[in-house]
């Protein structure tokens, strides 16, 4: 027995299902990390990985960056909390608002999950409205609000998109508090305003949607979003927990948009605990009073540091290189399918990109959703990617960074090129 199983099982009898994380559980069991040092990786049994998952999209610079650990250190022996506030968080909350132009006020949260509900709550409480609309299959964090509809299939979904519980014993108000919608789908957001936008805070949307192909919505569909919440008084809210890596803006900055407010999580906490809801100065100012998002760790002063650092280091140059490499790595990848001649493709956005089992058109969950034997191939892509080194998400996932080499990149290529004859 490895270390890994031996730790997996003894995480059996104290974690239910041995696992604290759902989305990083594989089977027979995830190997348990010891170390990492910029892009490499190695677990408790001394095996070496490339990471590809950084934490799903939290490392854009991999692991241990030398100005985060500095940065990190420095305040830990400064002091790790305190009851009271700290010039980091103004810092950070400064170079989101300088980045980006529909920032005017950031109010911290811990995760990425606190911050959509909490934007949702914001929404609530300047619009005196109870409705929120989602797009169908878009992952926004464990709020009951924002799960609905997260895992519906052809046998619940309806012909037009129902309000789907994600958990039994989901309440049936919150349920009638969600309404659903298919991304790209212009006339449908449409008819459910027209029907129900008296009643509805706001529109959630995750604008590069991981489930409808990794790729940011249309741009008639951005644009009618935006005229179509402003024509019935509801809030556009994007969610760009995992969406702001993708660029110096962040998606909006880059697709645009113009939210009123953004939800954000991971690269901005620099590997540390942390959410933010940001946005225009008249809803964050009226929600301020009303809505609590007075956690014990928000703000946290070693969070805000590493933050900072780690956003520092995100230079428009950073951001270029890493869409050069996202572009390069999806050609190359497209290039060895084409040659094998297999019934897959990848797809992707600037640093991230997927690998799919089959070669139709993506644009909403419904076209994105996997059969039985799309999961199983993606299963055992997984797998033999990891039999050659390299980690990726379960779901075929990869996420970059900044400390990818080229002769990772040349790993990364070699180790696809062998998973593919295992998998298809």
């Amino acid at each position: 027995m490895n270390k890994s199983d031996a730790l997996h099982t003894r995480a059996l009898r104290v974690l239910p299902n041995g696992s604290t994380r759902s989305a990083v559980w594989f089977e027979p069991y995830p190997f348990y990390a010891a170390s990492g040092a910029g892009s490499r990786l190695q677990d408790v049994d001394g095996r070496d990985f490339l990471d590809l998952t950084n934490n799903l999209g939290v490392l854009i610079h991999g692991h241990a960056h030398p100005d985060v650990v500095q940065a990190v250190q420095h305040q830990a022996a400064a002091g790790s909390c305190f009851a009271l506030p700290t010039p980091g968080e103004i810092e950070l909350a400064e170079l989101l608002c300088e980045r980006v132009e529909a920032f005017e006020r950031v109010r911290f949260i811990n995760t990425g999950s606190e911050a959509v509900a909490l934007a949702i709550k914001a929404a609530r409480a300047h619009t005196g409205r109870h409705k929120i609309v989602k797009l169908e299959g878009v992952y926004h964090g464990n709020y009951d609000f924002a799960e609905i509809s997260n895992y519906s299939a052809p046998d619940n979904w309806g012909n037009e998109p129902q309000s789907v519980a994600v958990l039994p014993g989901t309440p049936p108000g919150v349920l009638d508090a969600v309404l659903v919608t298919q991304a790209n789908d212009v006339d449908m957001l449409q008819r459910l305003m027209a029907a129900h936008g008296g009643e509805v805070a706001a529109v959630l949307v995750d604008p590069v949607p991981p489930r409808t192909g990794m790729q940011p919505l249309q741009p008639d569909y951005v644009t009618a979003l935006r005229d179509i919440t402003r024509a019935h008084g509801s809030l556009l809210i994007y969610d760009e927990v995992i969406a702001f890596r993708f660029g110096y803006g962040g998606a909006q900055g880059r697709f645009g948009g113009d939210p009123d407010l953004t939800a954000l999580g991971k690269i901005i906490g620099g590997g540390y605990p942390v959410g933010a809801v940001a946005g225009r100065a008249e809803v964050m100012e009226a929600t301020a009073s009303s809505v609590s998002s007075s956690g014990t760790f928000t703000a946290n002063p070693v969070t805000m540091a590493a933050g900072l650092a780690s956003m520092r280091a995100l230079d428009h140059a950073a951001f270029a290189d890493l869409d050069s490499m996202g572009e390069r790595l999806r050609n190359a990848c497209g290039e060895i399918i084409n040659k094998l001649g297999a019934n897959m493709q990848v797809c992707g956005t600037g640093s991230i990109f997927s690998v799919y089992f089959h070669q139709r058109p993506v644009s909403d969950y419904r076209s994105y959703f996997k059969t039985p034997e799309e999961v199983a191939a993606t299963t055992a892509f997984h797998r033999a990617m990891l039999d050659k080194g390299v980690l990726i998400a379960p779901t075929a996932t990869v996420f970059l960074s900044t400390a990818v080499t080229p002769a990772d990149e040349a790993q990364l290529l070699d180790a696809f090129e062998f998973a593919i004859a295992q998998a298809c």
